[in-house]
């Protein structure tokens, strides 16, 4: 399904959210787009592996990780998993680490920046609620749309 964000923008700016451009593209694909599944974390990374070791179908998990710049929540192995359980792309409002690895998984992720340290590991966070980061609110069950461009957030399908 071959998109544009900008196209989007033109077609349905009405209805769609746009999030702050914030993000560094990190994945295989340039543009990806799915049902929104999301993940609140902070500095922990065991719902995120949780949720990317489930069947995605297409979906595009979304990381609230607090925009934290001080460990990454996702390196090559849980890409790996991903791309593996058929998720479309991730959106990580935090860090990421083998960036080199990361970007040959043919998968979507938008992240802030890369860093080195892995993340901790005691299970705290919530999953599959509204989180709110870039300037808009990302709800499960709407769809996001990603490419070079940007990130847009619409209440149903729009292709």
């Amino acid at each position: 399904m071959a998109f544009s964000t900008a196209d989007l923008c033109d077609d349905h700016a009405a209805t769609l959210s746009i999030a702050a451009p914030l993000f560094r593209d990190f994945g295989g694909l340039a543009s990806w787009s799915g049902r929104v599944s999301t993940v609140k974390v902070f500095e922990d990374n065991v719902l995120v592996r949780a949720a990317l070791d489930e069947p995605a179908d297409g979906r595009v998990l979304v990381v609230d990780g607090g925009g934290s710049l001080r460990c990454a929540l996702i390196g090559d192995m849980i890409g790996e998993l991903a791309r593996k359980n058929a998720w479309a792309g991730i959106l990580l409002y935090g860090c990421i680490r083998d960036a080199a690895a990361i970007a040959k998984l043919p998968i979507g992720l938008k992240a802030l920046a890369t860093h080195p340290l892995k993340s901790t590991k005691k299970g705290a966070g919530d999953r599959d609620i509204p989180v709110t980061f870039a300037g808009i609110t990302f709800t499960p069950g709407a769809y996001l749309y990603a490419d070079l461009d940007g990130v847009v957030v619409a209440p149903k399908a729009l292709l």
